[in-house]
């Protein structure tokens, strides 16, 4: 299963979601990210869940659909692309309560190695109605992603600030090696 399962994951604002429509748009299988589901359905509807409201219920949901899209994406063939996932989730987690990283990834990383890192990038960065925080807390994100990928031992493959095109063929190069 984690052969054929990427993560991209990495800063907020950081073009992961950019390249993920690219990817679909080459055809591959691609799963939107997490948060941005959860936003829009909080948004539709009560709003308990939201990151600036409460951020806890928010990871923990985040979490409880990363793991729903991993179970749906094991009927698909071929390589399946996440914008972001489990390990964001975690991370999350971690940062809001201390729960270990490793102990909401259980034994085995679900996705393949390396992982695929969007890193901060001030010029695209931009703040919407569900991306309500900061470049600076975009930064501290992707330092605890890339933290607790140092610690779990992760192979990270950091991706150019290129064009999305650009992305893609680093990407497609990248799977080619692995």
């Amino acid at each position: 299963m984690a052969a054929r399962f990427y993560l991209i994951t990495g800063c907020s604002g950081g073009g992961k979601s950019t390249l993920l429509a690219a990817l679909a748009k080459a055809g591959f299988a691609t799963v939107p990210e997490p948060g941005r589901r959860i936003v829009a359905e909080e948004l539709a509807g009560k709003g308990a869940a939201l990151p600036w409201v409460d951020p806890v219920a928010f990871a923990q949901r985040a979490l409880r659909m990363a793991r729903e899209d991993l179970d749906q994406a094991r009927a698909r063939s071929g390589p399946v692309f996440f914008d972001r996932g489990l390990l964001d989730a975690a991370v999350a987690l971690h940062h809001l309560q201390g729960v270990p990283v490793s102990d909401t990834l259980g034994p085995t990383f679900p996705y393949a190695t390396p992982v695929i890192f969007a890193p901060p990038w001030h010029e695209i960065f931009e703040q919407d109605a569900a991306r309500r925080h900061g470049f600076d807390d975009a930064l501290a994100e992707a330092r605890r992603i890339r933290v607790a990928c140092d610690t779990l031992g992760l192979p990270v493959h950091t991706l150019a600030k290129a064009p999305v095109a650009a992305r893609v063929s680093e990407v497609l190069t990248l799977l080619e090696r692995h």
